[in-house]
């Protein structure tokens, strides 16, 4: 299907008209650096497969311009999920992947790889449960079957590094949502958990980001310092010589990183975009001791009109793949954009007609994402 006219007409960029890019964002003071700089953000063949049935999708319909869109989004960069004890094995295909990239190249990856499978996962929406109960003996499995072998996988291969996202919309919720008794009974497992992740992925060439939620969720004036808070105790929790690179933020979420209309859902909000989300909260986290460096999930985006509320989070349309994975954030605090959520991959059968269980391919969705994709995807 990726006949030669599809490379021809991407080498000429064909597809759409160039726009200036961003200034980079310079390195911050004291050593501190940024650890995607420099390097190559990991393709992943396995998400890039899937989109293969996309691609066929628009060329039976005749759509040559978004069959050529959906190879570009093929080799677009996103993190790999491992989300139970038999994902264990997509870190090892995307070892040998990203070495085969690495020789191919000679420009050195850099492998996002989403940590999640906390014993009673989800406790506010139910959608993504996972497999392992804290009332079966969930966190010592956690521990000893899911965390130890992750850890050991990416310890042994030091010559690739990896940035790794720490249980999403995890302790969020215990943020504001103790008042649902499946999250008040998880706090002190979802707390263990992810110190105890922290504790073991200690390695040079791991940088892990705790999950911040986003901003319509921990974004508000109120929610800042009690996220900071938590996340201070967690830290601490997993031993005082044990750190984090920073945080990630909108994880599966469609908020923009800078917002072209602000919504009007955003008015009484500092955080009205992923952008000012960050920085809105890179004080409260200083003055906890921890480090104010973030990576934005911006996988996909909504477009504007798109939802009437926050809330809406269930394969929100129209919405479109957001801007390519990038360093130049124009914000300090911002080490990288990134597509954390691979785009075509079902929040739930919810939000659009003929959605799919969570986590399956839902083709019709990852077409609109390519029709309304942000123009610097296709560069």
């Amino acid at each position: 299907m990726r006949a030669s006219c599809l490379l021809a007409a991407l080498a000429t960029g064909g597809l759409v008209s160039a726009a200036p890019s961003p200034k980079p964002t310079p390195p911050r003071e004291g050593g501190d650096v940024n650890p995607f700089l420099g390097k190559a953000q990991f393709v992943n063949p396995k998400w890039a497969a899937k989109l293969d049935q996309t691609l066929r999708s628009f060329l039976w319909k005749g759509d040559i311009v978004n069959s050529l869109r959906t190879y570009k989004v093929q080799k677009t960069s996103s993190f790999v999920w491992v989300s139970k004890r038999a994902d264990l094995s997509n870190i090892d295909d995307a070892i040998a992947a990203a070495r085969k990239a690495q020789k191919q190249t000679g420009k050195k990856q850099i492998v996002g790889l989403v940590l999640y499978n906390l014993p009673d996962r989800d406790c506010s929406a139910g959608e993504s449960a996972g497999e392992l109960s804290s009332s079966e003996n969930g966190l010592e499995l956690y521990k000893t079957e899911f965390i130890k072998p992750y850890a050991e996988k990416v310890a042994a291969a030091k010559d690739v590094d990896f940035a790794i996202v720490l249980e999403p919309d995890s302790l969020a919720n215990l943020v504001t949502n103790m008042g649902i008794e499946l999250c008040a009974n998880a706090a002190p497992v979802y707390r263990e958990g992810i110190a105890h992740a922290i504790a073991e992925l200690q390695q040079p060439n791991v940088h892990l980001y705790m999950d911040a939620a986003h901003g319509g969720w921990l974004g508000w004036d109120d929610n800042l310092p009690l996220a900071a808070k938590l996340f201070a105790e967690v830290v601490a929790q997993a031993g005082t010589d044990k750190k984090i690179r920073g945080f990630v933020t909108n994880v599966s979420n469609y908020n923009p990183f800078n917002a072209v209309v602000r919504e009007n859902y955003t008015e009484w909000s500092h955080s009205w975009d992923e952008s000012h989300y960050a920085s809105s909260l890179a004080p409260h986290l200083e003055a906890a001791g921890l480090p104010s460096h973030f990576i934005v999930d911006q996988g996909r985006v909504h477009l504007p009109g798109a939802r009437k509320e926050w809330g809406e989070w269930c394969n929100v349309q129209p919405a479109g793949f957001g801007p390519a994975p990038t360093t130049n954030t124009n914000n300090t605090v911002v080490d990288a954009l990134v597509w954390v959520k691979p785009g075509g991959e079902s929040d739930g059968q919810c939000g659009m007609a003929g959605a799919t269980k969570a986590g399956e391919w839902f083709d019709e969705y990852a077409q609109m994402l390519v029709k309304n994709a942000d123009p610097s995807v296709f560069k």
